[in-house]
């Protein structure tokens, strides 16, 4: 007898693909579509615990406001009583880390590739008042064609959470890829960081390490205060030009994301974005999902397993073929 899977609303469970703090990432299928998704499984009482509930719903939002081919898609969200199911894009290709750790550094075409598609992302993130603030290479992602897919939007702002001023306050991100004045107590402009992070990626890509990395924070704050950084000399001379100046510690002069588009480096093989603009989009369900109404609730049962008889059970059984049986039973009888 097979073991029943698990089903929530539309979606059928598989394998575990990560966990984290508050739950666990699993494989779906949609059984409607048979398109296979990922489901970000939240234990809402250590949500609620843990004081993550505006947190848990900004990342929602932020997901739910982008849709652009470069960003992983967020489907739907749904509720029971003890979980809340996030239903993303199944993005398989793996970390662009990863690419980096296993392979080393890219040559410059396909940093470029990347680099391109990492902008558009951004850039569209910005037209929607959306600001990441830990972009790095471990938050790309990419599919089977080679696509990258921005993903991670724990740490995201948008236009609303701005104070009057029309900067960011809170400081955020990993250290090495964290913009200078984001770690200054004045604010930022969170476009300018996203950029300067942009820039630490390109790097990245390029060189296969850091710019800024010191085993002492305070060292590595004053290396990046400073744009303290040495450019590897196999490095094409467009190449230094663009990450000088976006690695620039003074936002205002700091190149902004039209500016790169336009650089002589960026624009090699670019193509622009082809997508679907401008649906409106509702947020309706983020609140939903934390009320406790039965109505809002999916749900979730066990699939009933499938019944086998013994000879069912045998011949789907891998390494048991009954050829060789029958045909010992037909030798024996011709010896007979």
């Amino acid at each position: 007898m097979s073991i029943g899977k698990m089903r929530v609303g539309k979606y059928e469970l598989g394998k575990t693909l990560g966990e984290g703090s508050f739950g666990k990432v699993k494989f779906a299928r949609n059984v409607e579509t048979e398109n296979p998704v990922a489901i970000k499984i939240l234990n809402k009482n250590e949500v609620l615990r843990h004081k993550m509930v505006e947190h848990i719903k900004r990342e929602i939002s932020t997901m739910k406001l982008i849709k652009h081919p470069n960003v992983v898609q967020l489907y739907e969200v749904m509720a029971s009583k003890t979980k809340i199911y996030i239903v993303l894009e199944y993005v398989d290709g793996g970390e662009l880390f990863d690419k980096i750790v296993n392979h080393g550094r890219l040559k410059e075409e396909e940093a470029r590739r990347y680099f391109q598609q990492l902008i558009n992302a951004v850039d569209y993130c910005h037209s929607r008042g959306v600001y990441h603030r830990d972009l790095k290479p471990e938050n790309l992602l990419l599919d089977s064609h080679g696509v990258l897919k921005v993903s991670d939007f724990g740490l995201s702002t948008f236009v609303p959470q701005l104070r009057g001023d029309g900067l960011l306050h809170t400081a955020c991100g990993t250290p090495n890829y964290v913009a200078p004045e984001v770690l200054n107590d004045g604010g930022y402009d969170g476009a300018a960081a996203d950029v300067w992070s942009c820039g630490v990626i390109l790097f990245v890509l390029l060189a296969g390490y850091l710019p800024f990395d010191e085993p002492n924070i305070a060292s590595l704050y004053k290396k990046i205060s400073r744009a303290d950084f040495f450019i590897p000399s196999h490095f094409s001379s467009s190449t230094k030009k663009l990450i000088k100046r976006i690695l620039d510690p003074n936002p205002v002069t700091r190149l902004t994301i039209p500016q790169i588009i336009e650089s002589e480096w960026f624009k090699v093989g670019y193509k622009p974005p082809d997508f679907e603009h401008g649906e409106q989009v509702s947020l309706d369900d983020v609140d939903a999902v934390f009320n406790d109404s039965e109505e809002h609730h999916v749900t979730e049962k066990k699939e009933r397993p499938e019944s086998m008889n013994a000879f069912a059970l045998i011949s789907r059984s891998q390494g048991f073929n009954l050829g060789n049986l029958f045909e010992k039973q037909m030798v024996c009888s011709a010896c007979n």
